[in-house]
């Protein structure tokens, strides 16, 4: 049964391989986004600009927290596609037993630590009076379904990394309906507020992660694991969280950034914040295929440098280069013509200037998105290749740019400094990951050499 949903990436065209891997990954990510905008689309419609304005507070945040347990599980996946690509399914196996026990410690713990804190976080971010208890109270539920974005993320991403990309596409738009349905059943119906809309988004997810264990449980035969396997493994577990955590640590670096240009936007007032709110929902929509190509990147570096094919990785990296740049340039040209009318979709009778706004940081962002694919394809190839600590390294520029946003542009130009802060970090990290990945090839070419 296995032999029908995995896929090897080490033989044949390698435009091919990415293009039949990532479509799956895109709607996947098209599915997630999905349910968050309807999240947006719903509070911000039914509830108003203020809720909308208090989830979007939360935003950077969230991408800290959450983004680091999805760095952690993308990490733990790439060992996993080292043992699948060399043909050592026990050690996979074995692989996954350590992924299970590291990431129920680390699901509880950072649960634990996050929701205790809270509060504190909303008011270190000086959050506006007229909209801090929307913040807290969608972010405290969202932080405390931290082992359901464990759950789902961990086994999504060892299901990819044996190459099928298409079952979680199935599980993720079965529980977008569901979570469709449970917003409108929340807030409408129950009327919890932004509550509903959180606790709509953690049940859905949760149950994307069960649907993820049950198939593996029952299609995946090279992963029912013996009870010998389940053993921890302390070299194992040396080795996931040396791929986990800096990928995790990436995340929560590139955040840092985020969470100070968030304090800084937040100073501007609530209608600077729902404008770009309702902005990034859209921009997110559309980057939905820049996460699709760089997770696609990861398995099929992965696997063809547990293969030791490296030449193919080059191949690989042109051809998903050449889908992000066209890519780029289409997306740029709807956002140009329709980004306002789209953004309009998430407020009813939204304020022209709030609109305008959002238009503005569309564009200018949008404008940026060929350097915003080369940060994706890049370091997720790199960190398929297994060196997951130069996306720390990156996540340092991304951070460092943001931060200067948010201390200077911010203050200096006011809502235009906000706009110029994602592209300023995404040419910073293109600027070290592009002599970084030379580097990470010629490191594993002198190592493939002196083991032949």
């Amino acid at each position: 049964m296995a032999k029908d949903t995995t896929k090897d990436m080490t033989v044949g065209s390698p435009m091919k391989l990415i293009l039949g891997f990532s479509i799956p990954l895109l709607f996947g990510f098209v599915f997630q986004q999905f349910y968050s905008v309807v999240d947006t689309v719903i509070v911000g419609r039914i509830l108003g600009m203020h809720a909308l304005a208090g989830v979007g507070a939360t935003s950077s945040i969230n991408f800290m927290i959450v983004g680091f347990c999805m760095g952690v599980c993308s990490g733990f996946a790439i060992p996993v596609a080292h043992k699948f690509g060399a043909k050592d399914y026990s050690g996979m196996r074995q692989v996954i037993a350590n992924c299970v026990w590291l990431s129920v410690i680390f699901a509880l713990a950072m649960t634990v630590v996050v929701s205790l804190l809270c509060r504190n976080i909303i008011t270190w971010m000086d959050t506006p009076e007229d909209i801090f208890q929307y913040a807290y109270e969608y972010i405290l539920i969202i932080f405390i379904g931290i082992p359901a974005t464990y759950l789902y993320n961990i086994l999504s991403g060892i299901i990819r990394s044996m190459g099928d990309s298409k079952t979680p596409l199935v599980f993720l738009t079965l529980s977008s309906v569901l979570n469709i349905g449970l917003d409108l059943l929340c807030i409408l119906v129950f009327q919890m507020g932004v509550a509903g809309a959180a606790v709509a988004t953690v049940a859905s997810q949760l149950v994307s992660g069960l649907l993820c264990l049950v198939y593996m449980m029952k299609k995946f035969e090279i992963l029912h694991i013996s009870r010998d396997e389940w053993k921890i493994d302390t070299g194992y577990m040396k080795t996931l969280c040396s791929m986990g955590i800096p990928m995790g640590l990436q995340y929560s670096i590139t955040a840092i950034g985020g969470v100070i240009l968030q304090t800084a936007v937040n100073g501007l007032g609530s209608l600077v914040v729902a404008s770009i709110t309702a902005a990034t929902r859209v921009n997110m929509f559309f980057c939905c295929a820049f996460d699709a190509m760089g997770s696609t990147m990861a398995t099929y570096g992965g696997q063809n440098v547990g293969a030791r094919k490296l030449e193919r990785v080059g191949s690989g990296l042109k051809a998903c280069v050449i889908l992000g740049v066209v890519y780029s340039i289409v997306s740029f040209v709807i956002l140009y013509f329709f980004g306002q009318n789209l953004t309009a979709l998430f407020v009813e009778g939204a304020e022209v200037q709030m609109l305008e706004n959002a238009k503005v940081f569309l564009i200018i962002n949008a404008a940026f998105f060929i350097p915003l694919a080369l940060v994706n394809i890049v370091r997720y190839l790199i960190q398929g290749m297994g060196f997951s600590t130069f996306a720390i390294l990156a996540g340092v520029f991304e951070m460092a740019a943001r931060t200067l946003a948010g201390l200077v542009l911010v203050p200096k130009f006011g809502f235009m400094g906000a706009c110029l802060a994602s592209p300023l970090a995404w040419v910073a990290a293109d600027a070290f990951l592009i002599p970084a990945y030379i580097h990470v090839k010629h490191r594993l070419q002198k190592l493939f050499e002196s083991e032949a």
